[in-house]
């Protein structure tokens, strides 16, 4: 019988033992399952953090995998524990939104909210759904059960929105949506809002700070010390040479970001 693979991306750190308990509970059930950790990195409660993580790791996964996504601050409350299969990929985890950006624009073959008891671990505790509900259901996936026995259809599920990015008179604006481990500055604008511009002729200001161009690596950006690149993700990121921009510049996610051509934005001081 094939044993799916299991990613697990979770909130919760290596502080603590709860990625080895949900790791536990699946060998438990499929002692012959692949697991591996995609991120336990995710601030504290950031459920956006996640599901864009989530988006942009999904895809270079074969087809077939079981996706655990746990980012739960409504943990125990009325929010429902679900289950998606797309044409791809499975994906479990609390109906907050975190798996809504990995499946934008995928066919949904079904939505299933987690309420069949047989395959949760008893007695469920009202505060730890990643052990007691998704790690069981991921595991009993893995063993080829197929997603309807988990539950009822659940019709539509919560959805993240992209934040917007704006026009303006020389250009557009967005803002700062992720903070990676490098302290590099990541926004929600895509290569594509940039398509009709010169990257050459380009300044992207953010504070009192402002980058003339787009470099093509982290490297060619070294004599200017802040770059602004175009990252691994298709997304406008704003970076320091060999430091952390985050910290130097105090900038936090929500803060916003400027592209204007060249002549419009503000000098950097």
């Amino acid at each position: 019988m094939e044993r799916k693979l299991i990613t697990l991306l979770t909130d919760f750190g290596y502080k603590d033992p709860f990625v080895g308990i949900i790791k536990g509970v699946i060998f438990g059930i499929n002692p012959d399952a692949r697991v591996i950790d995609l991120n336990h990195g995710i601030a504290p409660q950031d459920i956006f953090a996640g599901a864009l993580t989530l988006r942009h790791s999904a895809p270079f996964f074969p087809a077939g995998t079981i996706h655990l996504a746990v980012v739960d601050p409504g943990v125990g409350t009325e929010r429902r524990p679900l289950l998606i299969e797309s044409e791809e990929s499975f994906f479990i985890g609390p109906d907050n939104g975190i798996l809504s950006l990995a499946v934008e624009g995928k066919q949904i073959k079904k939505a299933i909210a987690l309420t069949n008891h047989l395959y949760h671990l008893k007695p469920a505790s009202s505060t730890f759904h990643g052990r007691d509900i998704f790690s069981p259901v991921a595991a009993y996936l893995s063993l080829g059960i197929p997603a309807e026995d988990f539950g009822r259809q659940a019709g539509d599920f919560k959805r993240l929105s992209w934040p917007e990015v704006r026009k303006r008179e020389h250009g557009i604006e967005g803002e700062i949506i992720y903070i990676d481990g490098f302290g590099n500055l990541i926004t929600n604008i895509h290569r594509r809002d940039l398509e009709f511009f010169q990257k050459e002729a380009l300044t992207i200001s953010l504070g009192d700070l402002t980058v003339e161009g787009i470099s093509q690596n982290y490297t060619h950006g070294a004599e200017k010390g802040y770059m602004a690149v175009i990252n691994s993700w298709g997304l406008l990121e704003v970076s320091l040479f060999k430091g952390n921009a985050s910290l130097s510049r105090g900038a936090k996610v929500g803060d916003t970001v400027r592209v204007q051509e060249r002549g419009q934005a503000r000098p950097n001081r």
